[in-house]
């Protein structure tokens, strides 16, 4: 699943190439993904507006449009954008291709997006059909908009702030961490990645943790996040259908050793996701209730 780090930089990427380009044409290959809220068709209701910016809210982009029109999309588990020249080749489960009226609007072109200047193509491709497209003209309309916290890299969310959302929850710490309504941006795999930073037991109930476990859980939230953004950017480029994510510590890594103390990154799957961490790094135990 895409989080909070491959989105911020899709976003960039999509700030630079798709800005203040006209959609033209869509193709809607599979219509089990759109969720057209406006009433007057998908298709229709995209083409001739132009991209008036990108941005990201959680694990969604949104696509604001010219007459007050907005393109909300949640890649969810297995959804992937692509950005790309119409001859290249689609990814597998290609679902909806937006046509645009041409090249980036930056002046500046990267050698590797070469392709781009004289017309191009956003493709949405989701293999399990799990991710969501919405078209609407009121975003409150999407189901959880309005329940959603803050950003997990807000600027507006502090220490304090952070610790009083977390006193309304009393599950484990990871189960919070990936709850869009405690803070937004965070899946699976960075909550692995923080709670691993902060040296926390990713099953810990959130009532055991002091102040001092809060405050290094949410200095890890924040380094993790913004090193994982540095990363992703070098690694990514133009090419926003990748997912690149080899410098993670310990997510994916199950059986290899904990780059922190050498023993071996413990892989178990719990509460219906797969979970990595560090039993000597994250000392704790899974007791079932």
């Amino acid at each position: 699943m895409p989080e909070l780090p491959e989105l911020e930089v899709i976003e960039e990427v999509l700030q630079v190439y798709i800005v203040g380009q006209t959609i033209t044409e869509v193709e809607v290959r599979r219509p089990l993904v759109l969720r057209d809220l406006t009433g007057g068709g998908f298709a229709a209701g995209l083409t001739g507006h132009s991209i008036t910016s990108v941005a990201r809210r959680g694990k969604f982009l949104l696509c604001e449009l010219s007459g007050d029109r907005s393109l909300a999309i949640n890649l969810m588990l297995s959804g992937r954008l692509q950005l790309c020249s119409p001859e290249t080749r689609r990814l597998p489960y290609t679902q909806v291709i937006l046509r645009l009226s041409g090249g980036p609007s930056a002046e500046f072109v990267p050698s590797e997006a070469e392709g781009l200047r004289t017309g191009q193509e956003l493709r949405y491709a989701d293999r399990r059909n799990m991710g969501k497209l919405y078209l609407t003209d009121d975003l409150a309309l999407i189901t959880g908009w309005a329940e959603m916290g803050p950003d997990a890299l807000a600027p507006s969310l502090t220490l304090e702030r952070f610790r009083e959302r977390l006193r309304r929850h009393r599950g484990e710490i990871k189960g919070i961490l990936i709850n869009a309504r405690f803070v937004t941006g965070i899946g699976n795999a960075y909550a692995d990645e923080i709670c691993f930073h902060a040296g926390i037991y990713p099953f810990r109930k959130r009532p055991t943790l002091s102040p001092e476990e809060i405050e290094r859980l949410y200095e890890a939230m924040r380094s993790t996040l913004i090193e994982a953004i540095v990363q992703v950017r070098q690694r990514m480029g133009v090419d926003i259908h990748t997912k690149p994510r080899d410098f993670l510590a310990v997510h994916g890594k199950g059986g290899q050793p904990c780059p922190r103390c050498g023993a071996s990154i413990s892989e178990i799957k719990a509460r219906r996701r797969l979970t990595n961490f560090c039993r000597r790094c994250q000392p704790g135990s899974l007791i079932a209730r």
